[in-house]
């Protein structure tokens, strides 16, 4: 028996590190033949960057599989344990703390907080902690009570933008950045399983619905934040700055990869403590699982472990330097022309690489049973996502300052929500925290940080909100996709049996046997 678990176990991480490697494999495609033709780089960095490539395949498919097992069923339960609570004190005492303390230990803000050079990063985050856990509550409001996402988020995005308007420039990127990397790989699974298990205590059509859309609400709590932070923090007079990595012999990329993993290890164990004391409360007091199904958990959690360790290894020491040096190297001579383009092809094929992407495809197959196809959600992401990064390259080039873009933006996403249904809004605006991962907070945010470095751009208002931007797109590009499939079912014809609902058949049926 334990024979077979372990084989199982190995088909599962070997099928999930080959489409890892799929996925991956067109970003180092483009990388290579950049740095072998146009773009020539020292050979220490071509080697350190094919060796956080590996990490970084062998990352994903150890998370895609532990995040499955582990985070997923952890915020179902501890969610559906909340709700038969039936207090709801309880619930946003939880809700808050869950997202703050998730929020906190998240990589991608942590890769951000240590970026940004004019806050603190403990006063980073600080303030998106709290914002992220306070709006967790008003989303456990939401689900509760039925209120529609979109009233919401068109409250709350007027007041994100009428702070906007006079909060200091420096802050306004960094601020919209914080949005986006707070849904990382750690956050989007447990958010969103936790949604589900919190709208089960509901047994409405509309529940469905309801159980998307915390990711997106959560967005919107650190933005806020770090907006009003911008009124009471005083020190802005640090520049960003790009490190370049340089190794004489291939036994320093060794030592740099031995020296970056204890770094990670800790912070990821620190990620996942929240969650997992948490976790063992709510078995203690209240799930009560049976060691079989408690034993498959723990497994996941460190297959999550392990994958999430590898993953920002290999992201922050093989990828993001040499991102930062082919900004650098492509933002200067005849080759800027080919920045735009070239930006939208990685943006294009990097959706592919966010690990929590998967996660949402396959939270949004199940929770509508296959009526909404994960395709169709990929290739608007796709679009979306080679969009964003063409726009924010746009902006590094000429220097357009960033709510030109965000206001039009979030404006259209608005109006498309009174007019798709309201799974396909609440998807959308998930899907716009979840495509800004650590991929992008990586290795494109040092790519366009580079190329404005190299045109002596402001930093902190050109290059920052390429996070932004990519949480934006996917807003307008699902809900499209959702007004296309809502035009294609009412040109469906009505068949006669559907054209009645379940009692009106009892109704004509029972009228038959009289």
């Amino acid at each position: 028996m334990d024979k077979d678990v372990l084989s199982r176990n190995k088909t599962a991480v070997a099928e999930k590190v080959k489409e890892s490697a799929v996925s991956v494999l067109p970003i180092i495609l483009i990388v290579t033949l950049l740095c072998f033709s146009i773009s020539p780089i020292q050979t220490d960095l071509m080697l350190n960057f094919l060796i956080g490539t590996v990490m970084v395949v062998f990352g994903m498919g150890f998370f895609s599989l532990g995040a499955e097992a582990s985070m997923i069923p952890i915020g179902n339960k501890i969610g559906t344990a909340l709700t038969k609570s039936k207090k709801l004190s309880m619930i946003l005492i939880f809700s808050f703390a869950l997202g703050f303390a998730v929020t906190v230990a998240e990589p991608d803000l942590q890769v951000l907080a240590e970026t940004v050079p004019h806050i603190s990063n403990g006063a980073l985050l600080v303030t998106v902690g709290i914002g992220v856990g306070f709006f967790l509550t008003i989303c456990m409001v939401r689900i509760l009570t039925g209120i529609k996402l979109r009233w919401l988020l068109i409250v709350f995005y007027a007041v994100l933008f009428a702070l906007a308007a006079f909060t200091d420039a420096d802050f306004l990127s960094i601020a919209f950045d914080s949005g986006g990397v707070t849904t990382g790989p750690m956050t989007v699974p447990f958010i969103l399983a936790f949604g589900v298990g919190i709208s089960n205590i509901r047994s409405d059509r509309k529940a469905e619905a309801d159980s998307f859309g915390l990711v997106s609400l959560c967005s919107i709590g650190p933005i806020l934040a770090v907006l009003i932070l911008g009124f009471f923090y005083s020190d802005s007079e640090a520049v960003a700055e790009v490190s370049h990595s340089s190794f004489d012999t291939t036994a320093e990329i060794g030592r740099a990869y031995i020296s970056a993993l204890p770094q990670y290890m800790g912070e990821i164990a620190l990620s996942l403590f929240p969650i997992i004391a948490i976790f063992f409360l709510f078995q203690i007091f209240s799930l009560k699982m049976t060691k079989l199904g408690l034993a498959r958990i723990c497994f996941g959690l460190l297959y999550t472990y392990i994958g999430l360790v590898l993953f920002l290894t290999g992201v922050n020491i093989g990828f993001s330097s040499l991102g930062a040096v082919l900004g650098e190297e492509l933002a200067t001579g005849w080759t800027r022309i080919i920045m735009i383009p070239l930006s939208m092809l990685l943006g294009w094929f990097i959706i592919s690489t966010e690990p929590a992407v998967a996660v949402l495809e396959n939270q949004i197959e199940e929770v509508s049973a296959g009526a909404i196809p994960g395709k169709a959600i990929k290739l608007s992401l796709s679009i979306a996502i080679a969009i964003a990064m063409g726009i924010s390259m746009l902006r590094v080039l000429t220097g357009i300052p960033i709510l030109w873009f965000l206001i039009p933006g979030y404006a259209i996403a608005l109006i498309l929500s009174f007019f798709v249904p309201d799974i396909y809004t609440a998807i959308a605006f998930d899907s716009g925290g979840v495509a800004s991962g650590p991929m992008t907070a990586t290795f494109m945010l040092q790519f366009v940080i580079g190329a404005s470095m190299a045109l002596g751009g402001n930093v902190l208002q050109d290059a920052f909100g390429v996070v932004a931007m990519v949480a934006m797109m996917p807003l307008i590009s699902i809900q499209t996709v959702g007004f296309i499939y809502k035009l294609k079912e009412e040109k469906v014809p009505c068949q006669p049996e559907s054209c009645y609902g379940d009692y009106d058949i009892v109704e004509l049926w029972e009228e038959d046997m009289a």
